[in-house]
């Protein structure tokens, strides 16, 4: 079973989304038989790499609110972290263009370590405070995770992966997502948003019962039915007709 989660390294509620998601997931009892593959989205592709303002002030702008109305949303979302064991500090994260962090986490999935660099890009950003669109930082990073920081940065450098990117984030807006976290499940059901892990769980268990072959139930399997060679006929001394 495939589990494609569309999020965005800047995302507040794409990392409490992951981790919602991970406890759902820890509760499904197959869940050593579900694949769950990172895609890419970018919540504002024109974000500036370096000089933009805090969080605080983008939000009053975007949304028209005060800088106190913007705060006190910080740590509403602040709190929301909390309860799945993150530590957000949102007025000190650095806000920045994503593409180049997208486009190595579509290089670490390359190397089989996607999984590793998406948790490392997020909680670069989230909690320690780190510049992910600064190559030397997304370098260091990449080598945390095992892959070698020459090569990674010669990839950014050369403008590798950008294809990569985007495509998956024309496959976004084919499927109608606006909006991330976006949790697609065999590309028949979808979850938007950071659910709780409950909704998660009951969606596994949904996608896996509807995937899974027939159950034959009464027994013998063979009794009393035809086939191209006879009929079975269920009595003594079975014989085909």
């Amino acid at each position: 079973m495939k589990v494609e989660i569309w999020s965005d390294f800047v995302c507040p509620f794409c990392y409490i989304g992951k981790r919602r998601f991970e406890a759902g997931l820890n509760q499904f009892a197959h869940k050593e038989q579900v694949e769950v593959m990172y895609r890419s989205f970018e919540l504002d592709p024109n974000m500036k790499r370096d000089g933009n303002p805090s969080a605080y002030d983008m939000l009053a702008v975007k949304y028209g609110m005060s800088r106190e109305q913007a705060i006190a949303n910080c740590n509403q979302v602040t709190q929301q972290a909390k309860e799945v064991g993150l530590d957000y500090d949102l007025g000190k994260a650095i806000q920045t263009n994503t593409f180049d962090a997208h486009r190595l986490a579509h290089y670490a999935a390359s190397q089989g370590k996607l999984a590793e660099m998406t948790e490392r890009l997020l909680k670069a950003h989230f909690t320690d405070m780190l510049h992910v669109g600064n190559h030397d930082t997304l370098a260091d990073l990449a080598a945390e995770v095992g892959l070698n920081r020459d090569e990674v940065l010669r990839v950014l450098a050369a403008g590798e992966y950008a294809d990569g990117v985007r495509s998956d984030e024309q496959e976004a807006a084919d499927l109608g997502i606006r909006g991330v976290p976006f949790f697609v499940i065999n590309r028949k059901y979808a979850v938007s948003g950071a659910q709780p892990s409950e909704v998660f769980l009951e969606a596994l268990q949904k996608a896996w019962e509807e995937d899974q072959p027939l159950t034959v139930l009464g027994g013998d399997s063979d009794a009393a039915l035809c086939t191209d060679d006879g009929c079975i006929v269920p009595a003594k001394g079975e014989h085909r007709s």
